[in-house]
């Protein structure tokens, strides 16, 4: 996701911020700052810290469970909103999915009765209090917070972790893109009354939520059913056959003939014995142009670390390969490594287009 940084790696997984929450620890520090300067500041900041240290490691709960079923997790991001680690994969069997989901909250849980053990161990605490004494009020935020979080996350709201273990409870009995579905309408049934309750009570966090949990229910939704369609295909299914390539120490100009004369828009760039040696895109082709002008080799402007996609890749594979390069295209090539089409992502999308309108004859 754009506007945000890696912070760190943690067990192969990379742990990465989003711009806006700097904006909220600023806001934060700001409102202490308002009620009782620095030190309420800082104050304000470290509880700030400590609770998205929580929400971190309940996604570590998720990444730990998917690790259980030989799925990697690439990344954690952390919003304003919570966190969201990044699966490789959704696991097929609905009783995977179970187990990830509900990992999360469990770790949530463990946390709360910790942080409950903690404020117990000090005697008989009245709440006020928890309010009183620096310590114990940061471990009192943390039990209420943490409290909420593993109620609310528990809400059967998908694609929160509730939501996700309704589909799989779902899927078990009826299918994944039934179930899906399902839980995708019962989560943005939620949403809308999460978000018109936010609405009637000036709760705006409460509202981008809504928002956020509306709008990825149905992406959801539309996931699955596209992974149906590509269930079971290939990138030689979906490639383009008919193109053209360059060699690779030719003109940005023949890229520019090539260009305008047809509707090729990523060309493959062949060595003398018609390997694949890159892949010129329109992007790198202008780049190329304010750089060396037009009688600057291609090689000075093509893409060189791809994916290396065969005929025989599973075609979701294919594009999770594509996308992670940053490519909208990428050779396909056929076992003497030469280009045998061309994978694009406007043709996978075509591909689904046309099941969706026409699911008889999807295949």
């Amino acid at each position: 996701m754009s506007w945000s940084f890696r912070i760190g790696t943690i067990a192969g997984t990379e742990v990465k911020v989003h711009g806006t929450f700097v904006l909220l620890l600023a806001f934060a520090g700001w409102s202490g700052w308002q009620r009782g300067g620095s030190s309420a500041a800082i104050e304000a900041v470290v509880v700030l810290v400590a609770l998205f240290a929580c929400v971190l490691l309940h996604e570590f709960g998720h990444v730990a469970a998917a690790r259980r079923y030989g799925v990697r997790t690439p990344d954690i991001l952390l919003l304003p909103i919570g966190g969201l680690a990044r699966l490789e994969r959704m696991p097929e069997e609905p009783k995977q999915e179970f187990v990830i989901a509900i990992a999360g909250p469990i770790v949530t849980a463990v946390i709360a009765a910790l942080a409950y053990a903690a404020i117990r161990l000090t005697g008989d605490v009245p709440p006020a209090l928890l309010d009183d004494r620096p310590g114990l009020r940061l471990i009192g935020e943390i039990w209420r917070v943490n409290v909420a979080l593993l109620l609310f996350n528990l809400l059967p709201a998908f694609p929160m972790d509730g939501g996700r273990v309704l589909r799989a409870l779902l899927a078990s009995r009826m299918g994944l893109e039934r179930g899906t579905r399902i839980a995708a309408s019962v989560g943005q049934g939620i949403a809308v009354f999460l978000g018109v309750f936010a609405a009637m009570n000036g709760m705006l966090m409460l509202g981008l939520v809504a928002v956020f949990v509306f709008l990825a229910a149905g992406s959801e939704a539309k996931s699955v059913k596209e992974r149906k369609v590509l269930r079971g295909g290939t990138a030689a299914t979906f490639m383009v056959r008919e193109f053209r390539s360059l060699p690779v120490h030719g003109t940005l100009q023949q890229a520019i003939d090539l260009l305008v004369s047809t509707d090729q828009r990523d060309i493959p760039v062949v060595d003398h014995t018609g390997a694949l040696a890159g892949l010129l895109t329109r992007d790198t082709l202008i780049r190329g142009l304010h750089s060396g002008g037009v009688t600057a080799e291609i090689a000075q402007a093509m893409h060189t670390a791809l994916p290396r996609i065969g005929l025989d890749v599973a075609i979701e594979g294919a594009v999770t390969a594509m996308q992670q390069a940053g490519l909208r295209a990428v050779p396909v090539l056929d076992a003497d490594g030469r280009v045998a089409g061309l994978l694009t992502l406007d043709n996978v999308m075509d591909a689904l287009l046309i099941a969706e309108a026409a699911p008889g004859n999807a295949r």
